[in-house]
């Protein structure tokens, strides 16, 4: 008899474990989503992207005593598998077509110009890309981010400093709302 009470607690450990990673899942999936489209720059990259983090948070969900810290944990394992998929060598193929795939699908983080902006974004290097992310599209600090990445707060600032000048040197005019052109006094 008291296997059976053993095996019911265990299985109700389980399903406490289940309820409620599947609250924190299901409370933060359009967040973590965003930052994940951010980091990948397309919708299937960040789906697959943010389904692994997810798979590693779950299998890792007894050992998280800090559930307050479960975004930014969440956020470093986006980060390095982004990091890891860059590494891979399969990834860097390219291969050519004569036609252009039509793109129907409507980005929903398209604001207009911020769309154009992120297209330039997209060509930073993957740390450059992911301290633009952390900084500016998830509010984080300097500090965060070199939590999240592993980084010291110095790297953070030398490759956000990178990226910008990078940016501001690709990215045409159009793109400074100080240089619209509409002189608006």
């Amino acid at each position: 008899m008291s296997a059976t009470l053993v095996d019911m607690g265990k299985h109700d450990r389980q399903a406490d474990k289940d309820a409620d990673f599947s609250a924190y899942m299901s409370g933060r999936q359009t967040a973590l989503y965003r930052t994940a489209y951010l980091l990948a720059g397309d919708h299937a990259g960040a789906e697959d992207l943010l389904q692994t983090a997810f798979a590693k948070l779950y299998l890792s969900w007894d050992r998280i005593r800090d559930r307050e810290a479960l975004d930014g944990y969440v956020r470093r394992i986006m980060v390095n598998e982004n990091n890891s998929l860059w590494r891979r060598a399969w990834k860097r193929r390219e291969h050519t077509t004569d036609t252009i795939p039509e793109t129907g699908a409507v980005d929903v983080y398209d604001d207009g110009m911020g769309g154009e902006l992120w297209s330039f974004v997209q060509t930073l290097p993957p740390k450059q890309r992911s301290v633009v992310v952390l900084r500016y599209y998830e509010q984080l600090s300097e500090a965060e981010i070199a939590d999240v990445l592993g980084i010291s707060v110095g790297t953070v600032k030398s490759q956000a400093s990178r990226a910008l000048a990078a940016l501001r040197a690709r990215a045409p005019h159009s793109l400074n709302p100080h240089e619209s052109g509409d002189d608006a006094r």
